[in-house]
């Protein structure tokens, strides 16, 4: 069940690019438990509202909350230590490391354990955290499908793998929101499947909100409960996934149906936008 306190929240959120504008007087708010799925044509605005609401821009206009608490002025980190995770189009998991050490990473910035001279000496301290660590990075790879890749170096994984690999690593450290881009580019049906599964039982059993961009209008259907609908930096529909596919504007903005698509049909991938 989800909140009526919204964890994140952008109030008339604008930026611009020269003369142009990327986001125009956008709002919106995600709750606790919720999967809300953003989408929109190329250039609508989709990559450029994640930015601003992970901190890596600073919009130039309007606000961004979290938990209640103006963030529009704190960085990505701050913004990280207090609950927030973005996977990207773009994979980046550490190629040099090992699927588990991936997921150790992410927890690494809680510290503990007498720092250098500790990992040096082996104190009991550090090997007690490491030891938590390690069996929580363990236990999510279990939830994600992913048990016994644990010890397979991550530049040796498939791509559909490896986005799996990017959002357990998102999920490591219990996330209060994730921001989801483009996560099932590259998988296979079945990966999207377990994709799919993975990201409603964080929703559920953890409480996590759940912002998703993703060009498979079929699979943001499937997995969201609430979609918001971006075209030309504003907001042009907002509603479930039913009325999102009934919606007149959003067929032809985006669901192609004056193309001789049908409404319950999702379009061909278009390349990133903005």
């Amino acid at each position: 069940m989800t909140s009526t306190s919204p964890v994140l929240r952008a109030d008339h959120v604008a930026v611009r690019f020269g003369g142009v504008r990327a986001l125009d007087d956008v709002s919106l708010s995600l709750r606790p438990g919720e999967i809300c799925g953003l989408i929109g044509p190329n250039g609508a605005g989709k990559t450029t509202l994640f930015d601003v609401l992970s901190g890596i821009r600073r919009p130039d206009a309007g606000r961004v909350r979290l938990d209640g608490t103006d963030v529009t002025r704190r960085s990505p980190v701050w913004r990280a230590r207090r609950g927030m995770r973005r996977t990207f189009q773009r994979q980046q998991l550490f190629g040099q490391l090992t699927v588990a050490d991936n997921l150790v990473v992410a927890q690494e910035w809680r510290g503990g354990g007498g720092g250098l001279t500790a990992d040096l000496l082996g104190a009991p301290t550090r090997r007690t955290y490491e030891k938590e660590r390690r069996a929580r990075a363990a236990e999510v790879l279990r939830a994600c499908g992913l048990d016994g890749l644990g010890d397979t170096y991550a530049a040796d994984l498939p791509v559909g793998r490896a986005r799996l690999v990017e959002l357990a690593r998102a999920v490591a450290d219990r996330p209060r929101v994730l921001l989801l881009d483009e996560p099932a580019a590259g998988t296979t049906a079945e990966e999207s499947r377990q994709l799919a599964a993975v990201i409603r039982r964080l929703s559920g059993r953890e409480g996590c909100a759940v912002l998703l961009v993703e060009h498979d209008v079929a699979f943001v259907m499937e997995v969201s409960t609430r979609i918001v609908v971006l075209d030309l930096g504003r907001v042009l529909a907002e509603g479930t996934p039913a009325g999102i596919r009934a919606d007149e504007r959003v067929r032809e903005a985006y669901l192609g149906t004056t193309s001789g698509t049908g409404a319950g049909d999702p379009p061909a991938r278009p390349a990133p936008s903005v």
